[in-house]
């Protein structure tokens, strides 16, 4: 049976590719924050690990728990992640500084202690990114550069994992309606991912679970995922001037 490995797993977009996986018979293991959100999504093909990402104690102690439980990993899936919505004129460093810690240093460490079990599986790691991964996203300075520093770890990766049989993917959604119930930002500006009010044309979970998880099965190096995705990977790669006019029209409009 097929093992994967989710962080983030518990809640929103995680929880979503976690559930598809499921009706896929895989056994998967969720890596999330302890809490009831991460208790209730144990079961018979489902093995919680509490872990802070931003602990590296923590992140090595969870990756030798999984590592002893399932020698060969075939996919992780880094889906961990804040978000911090805000001028960069009123941002603290320490936010910023939180954003990377999750979204871009808990990658790192959680793909370091799992490299071998991937490698012996000729396994996937795929990085759930986002358009700020490759473009300019109004209000989002912290939050924009972790993910173009996640795609750009994952992205050199590729070289290094490629002769070990192993694909380092990356899945870029637009807007994702994760947490729209969601309490707003907190006081240094950070919040759950999907919870902005200014997203245009969003997806469901689900939707945008399926996009990636049939760009893993594909190996896809690159899968833009919803029509804003498509469009602004388009653009950017033509045109990188009109999609930063059209991109502060549309989110400084919102």
């Amino acid at each position: 049976m097929s093992v994967a490995v989710i962080t983030g797993g518990a809640g929103g977009l995680g929880r979503a590719l976690t559930m598809r996986l499921l009706q896929e018979h895989w056994t998967v293991v969720v890596l999330d924050l302890p809490g009831a959100s991460l208790d209730a999504m144990s079961g018979p093909q489902v093995a919680v690990v509490a872990c802070d990402l931003t602990d590296p104690t923590q992140v090595q102690a969870a990756c030798t728990t999984i590592t002893d439980r399932h020698p060969s990993i075939d996919l992780v899936i880094y889906a961990a992640g804040i978000t911090h919505i805000g001028a960069f004129e009123d941002a603290s460093m320490d936010a910023h500084r939180r954003v990377f810690e999750v979204n871009y240093f808990g990658a790192v460490m959680v793909a370091r202690g799992l490299l071998g079990s991937v490698r012996r599986a000729r396994g996937v790691h795929l990085a759930v990114s986002s358009v700020a991964g490759f473009a300019p996203l109004h209000h989002r300075t912290a939050y924009a550069a972790s993910k173009h520093a996640l795609q750009g770890f994952f992205a050199s990766l590729r070289s290094e994992e490629k002769p070990h049989g192993v694909a380092c993917l990356i899945a870029a959604p637009s807007f994702v309606a994760t947490n729209p119930d969601a309490p707003g930002r907190s006081a240094d500006g950070t919040a759950r991912p999907g919870s902005a009010s200014d997203g245009i044309d969003t997806m469901t979970p689900d939707d945008a679970a399926k996009v990636i998880l049939a760009g893993a099965r594909s190996r896809r190096p690159m899968s833009p995922v919803g029509r804003i995705a498509a469009v602004s990977w388009w653009l950017m790669r033509i045109a990188p001037s009109l999609y930063q006019r059209l991109m502060e029209r549309k989110i400084k409009g919102a």
